[in-house]
């Protein structure tokens, strides 16, 4: 499968549980970051990363359906493959961008459910959902099979996972939180501004980086995923 590869390295498989490997000066490889997902407006539209696996095998754990590949397809016939599917089935585009490989996700998100199945054998997995039709947008972290960490953005102070206070440290360095857990921000911060902080400290925390015309408008490699 051509692969959509680009600059930057990724960073070793014990990333996680280290805490090495932080991207320094900017996002990674790419250098477009995922900031800008706090302006995205598409509904039904989200992004898994996995790094230690390639994109057909992220694709395969993500519940990709045996035998239907139908090629590559852009973001707008994807959708329209989405429409034709049974209910609880996705489209995932699928490619790799700075040391991860990705998915977009088009319709029901199995990287929503799926994500400590992505993670498993010591891989590790992201997934932000930034779901303008249902927001707050969403954040989740797996590694290992286990999810790490999970929180909904401008919602930080309340923490999931089995280490909810995992990013707590760069939460409260960026002033998102306090020392004790707390929303630090101001109340009347505009959603996006709010936003963009938070999709900083991740892009940073892990060296995610993603430009948006892969995301928008390039044909990539896709398959039908199956979130029943």
């Amino acid at each position: 499968m051509a692969d959509i590869t680009g600059g930057g390295q990724g960073f070793g498989g014990d990333f996680g549980r280290s805490g090495a490997g932080r991207a320094d000066g900017g996002a990674g490889g790419g250098g477009e970051g995922v900031q800008w997902l706090a302006d995205w407006d598409a509904w039904y539209v989200s992004l898994t990363f996995a790094r230690g696996i390639g994109p057909e095998e992220l694709a395969a754990r993500l519940g990709a359906l045996p035998g239907i590949h139908p090629g590559p397809l852009g973001a707008i016939d994807a959708w329209s493959m989405v429409t034709e599917t049974v209910d609880g089935d996705g489209v995932a585009r699928v490619g790799s961008w700075g040391g991860w490989s990705f998915a977009v996700e088009h319709g029901m998100p199995a990287g929503a459910q799926r994500l400590a199945e992505v993670s498993r054998s010591g891989v590790e997995a992201v997934h932000l959902d930034p779901q303008p039709d249902h927001p707050p947008k969403q954040f989740a972290y797996a590694l290992d099979g286990e999810l790490v960490c999970c929180f909904a953005l401008g919602e930080e102070c309340w923490r999931g996972g089995h280490r909810p206070d995992f990013l707590l440290p760069e939460l409260v360095e960026a002033k998102i939180l306090a020392p004790d857990g707390s929303y630090a921000r101001p109340e009347d911060e505009p959603c996006a501004d709010r936003d963009r902080l938070t999709l900083s400290v991740l892009e940073h925390r892990f060296a995610l980086s993603l430009p948006r015309r892969l995301v928008e408008e390039a044909p990539l490699p896709a398959f039908v995923t199956c979130t029943q």
